[in-house]
């Protein structure tokens, strides 16, 4: 019980002062509203997870991941307090559920990702080479522990990501043609697996982009998969899911990834975000 209620406590501090409740929200109530108000037999599809989620081992991230982000650290001995994710320097609450967006200092529209590795290199001092950018996967990775830390802070938050720029739209709508091309080795696009409610992979539901009260779960990352026993990112889930369909392995931070990252985020729009979720 003092291992649950320790872990329990740095998500329960992190998500305390979300806009519109009163009292701390974890990802798994988020789950639960979402479940009693839309019947899916995705979001109910393991029971072992739900019961699982108060442990989420994802959860000894935010606090590590918080540290990580106040910490003078690199070449320039620089925090990343002053990194603006969208809304200011060092401002977090609710940051992202608002990504990808563009940002006016590289010209670019940029994830949560890509823009950490903008951040730790402008004001760090960090390249390409060090382990702080290049190891981008595993509970381990400084960016899995930064990543989960800023994504708890929009825990059951709406996603909302602007599309008032051009280069916002574009790079969404390039996305939506990505999610519906079909090619590679197998004929495969994402929308084999996600267009319609009720398919399967052996004895896994699939979630339905058209859906949005379920796609929020299926774009909620980070989060720590089981079946891997790491927590994960969007990036590694684009990764992993084109690697499923036969394609070339995306760059990950490419204009590619970040595209198919733009229209699965819009494809959720107004639902809250789970993170950080516990997935299979």
């Amino acid at each position: 019980m003092l291992k649950k209620a320790l872990r329990a406590l740095p998500v329960a501090l992190a998500v305390a002062a979300v806009a519109g409740t009163s009292a701390a929200q974890a990802p798994e109530d988020v789950l639960q509203a979402l479940i009693d108000k839309h019947e899916s037999a995705y979001l109910t599809q393991s029971p072992q997870n739900l019961m699982m989620m108060p442990d989420n081992p994802a959860y000894d991230l935010i606090e590590q991941g918080e540290a990580l982000f106040k910490q003078a650290r690199g070449p320039k001995n620089a925090s990343l307090e002053k990194c603006d994710l969208g809304k200011g320097p060092g401002v977090v609450k609710g940051a992202y559920v608002e990504l990808p967006r563009y940002f006016a200092d590289t010209r670019q529209v940029m994830d949560l990702e890509s823009r950490l590795v903008y951040c730790m290199k402008t004001l760090q001092g960090f390249t390409d080479d060090d382990p702080a950018i290049k190891k981008r996967h595993g509970s381990d990775s400084d960016m899995m522990k930064l990543q989960t830390y800023i994504g708890s802070q929009s825990n059951g938050m709406p996603w909302n990501p602007p599309m008032k720029h051009p280069m916002e739209k574009a790079m969404r709508n390039a996305g939506e043609v990505m999610f519906y091309r079909r090619s590679g080795p197998m004929d495969f696009n994402c929308a084999t697996c996600h267009a319609q409610t009720g398919k399967r992979i052996r004895a896994s539901v699939l979630p339905n982009v058209n859906v949005p009260e379920e796609w929020t779960k299926a774009i909620s990352w980070p989060a720590h998969r089981v079946s891997h026993d790491h927590a994960r990112s969007s990036q590694h889930r684009v990764l992993e899911c084109l690697w499923q369909m036969r394609y070339p392995n995306i760059k990950p931070g490419s204009d590619a990834s970040i595209a198919l990252i733009s229209f699965w985020t819009d494809a959720a729009r107004g639902q809250p975000a789970i993170v950080p979720d516990l997935k299979r």
